[in-house]
């Protein structure tokens, strides 16, 4: 059993008096978090120093979970040596000024190997906390326990920070997955895995818990470990930013200058969630959203050419998928990150894709991107349904004049509801367009006309191989103008249909910013 707090002792240091208290446990006093006005200070046989800092070691006993604080052999240094049968060893390293919060690091396996993130973690207020792990002590009932201990009688934050190197990564996974309501975010370096974490990573997208990876491009564990991660992570919602360094195999771990992880760590722990927006409705399901764009730099430091992508990197946005009242099928929002005035908001057909440039671009510009219903016992979209949620997101504030967008015959879809609602749209913006609707009856290219009325401006981006080119945009192109209406049609030399490659989305986000403004 663990006494409650039992010892305040006054000292004298070279600053005036230092406040230090106390825990008792077994005897034996451990420091308890310290307030502004105190200090880890103690004087128990535990302490050690570790790159400067204060240290104190326990160990546990795996059958009775029993945790007592326990002196190092001599010659450990900053190191330390594999447990006695039976028992484990726990570490706990604290800062000079614990942060508001008490935020830790939990590293999951090869103690004091390139601890560099570490260090740096506790200079802005971080604990430092391990337990035995090796090829044989995997997590189990022995991590939850020491995780009790820190969170329940040290005090620390609910919400630990998984540092996982190797072997150490696929601890991590292990235990984040089992508790994935427990964690903060996780490092991963040259991380293995196993089948049973890939298939909990869904739990922590779900509870949007950011990864970062820093791997080597030819370690051999990369295909299938980061790689699968970073594949499925973000199909479930979920954020992962990697730094690939070009040509290095599994060592050396990290970083010479660990401050992009150190900077991805502080991050995670000084998120705070943003308020619901005002337009949701029922069946609400939160998620992100982020594109694949990537970028490579030179490493000096690490003497590496890195190449990073994710949303540490490029920043990302919130997704929300929630049903309109007396609706069955749902709406999906991609939010900015700061609406621009006036709420400007694209209306399209389709799910936006990670490599949609223009998209990404327009919600980096402050509008909104919503993804109309499709019902799951129709054929298409209905169009009661889409003048339904138009009617909910006006009257929730966004511009009375969206515009509308579509790819493929997707875009056919965009065009039957803005003929059928020509005052109501501010633009159209198809990427070779097959046009042909579900949602109307009418042959498209023979109604077009209340658009040419209205004014509604159209862009078109097209592959100049596209085999649906000359029947669809070009034959569009002539009758629009010959009704009066503005059209333009860019040319991807060499690009068929699919995938349509948008090689600079700047015209087209020009094109809808200006026509949305007006």
């Amino acid at each position: 059993m663990f006494a409650p707090f039992s010892k305040i002792a006054l000292r004298k240091s070279t600053s005036g008096l230092t406040l230090a208290v106390l825990m008792t446990v077994a005897g034996v006093d451990i420091p308890r978090p310290a307030t502004a006005a105190e200090t880890a200070e103690t004087t128990v046989d535990n302490k050690s120093t570790w790159h400067g800092f204060d240290r104190y070691d326990f160990v546990m006993d795996e059958e009775t979970l029993a945790i007592t604080p326990f002196k190092a052999p001599p010659g450990e240094g900053d190191g330390i040596k594999e447990p006695a049968k039976g028992q484990r060893r726990c570490v706990l390293v604290v800062p000079k000024e614990e942060a508001p919060g008490h935020p830790w690091s939990w590293r999951g396996c090869y103690w004091n190997h390139e601890p560099q993130t570490e260090i740096e973690l506790l200079k802005h207020g971080f604990c430092i906390a391990y337990t035995s792990a090796n090829a044989t002590l995997k997590p189990g009932k022995e991590w939850d326990a020491w995780y009790a201990w820190l969170t329940e009688k040290r005090g620390l934050s609910p919400k630990p920070c998984f540092i996982g190197m190797s072997r150490g990564g696929q601890y991590s996974y292990l235990w984040a997955t089992t508790h994935p309501d427990k964690v903060t975010c996780i490092y991963a370096d040259n991380p293995a895995c196993d089948r049973e974490s890939l298939g909990r990573l869904g739990d922590l997208a779900a509870n949007d818990v950011p990864l970062f990876h820093v791997c080597g491009s030819i370690d051999p564990l990369f295909p299938d470990c980061t790689a699968a991660i970073e594949s499925i992570y973000p199909a479930f919602g979920g954020r992962i930013s990697v730094m690939v360094k070009e040509g290095f195999g599994h060592h050396p771990h990290s970083l010479r200058d660990p401050k992009p992880i150190v900077d991805f760590i502080l991050a995670s722990v000084a998120e705070k969630s943003a308020p619901a927006p005002s337009y949701l409705g029922d069946k609400v399901r939160k998620s992100t959203f982020y594109g694949t764009e990537e970028a490579y730099e030179h490493f000096a430091n690490d003497e590496a050419d890195i190449t990073y992508r994710g949303p540490f990197f490029t920043g990302s946005y919130d997704r929300y998928q929630f049903a309109v009242a007396g609706m069955d099928p749902f709406v999906t929002v991609l939010a900015p990150q700061k609406a621009a005035p006036g709420m400007p908001w694209v209306y399209r057909v389709g799910a936006a894709k990670r490599t949609d440039k223009v998209d990404l671009a327009l919600l980096a510009r402050g509008f909104h991107i919503v993804t109309g219903p499709v019902p799951y016992n129709a054929n298409g979209p209905q169009l009661a349904q889409w003048n339904a949620v138009y009617k909910h997101f006006v009257e929730h504030g966004f511009s009375p004049k969206p515009a509308m967008e579509g790819s493929d015959a997707a875009a056919g879809e965009a065009y039957a509801w803005a003929i059928a609602n020509p005052d109501k749209v501010s633009c159209i913006y198809a990427e070779n367009p097959i046009l042909r609707s579900l949602m109307s009856n009418d042959p498209l290219l023979d109604h077009l006309e209340p658009l040419a009325k209205a004014g509604v401006p159209l862009f078109h981006i097209c592959g100049s191989l596209d085999p649906w080119l000359k029947d669809n945009t070009l034959a569009l192109e002539k009758h629009y103008r010959e009704l009066g209406g503005k059209i333009t049609v860019v040319l991807e030399d060499g690009i068929g249909h699919s995938p349509l490659v948008v090689k600079d989305p700047q015209a087209a986000v020009d094109f809808i910013v200006s026509h949305t403004a007006k």
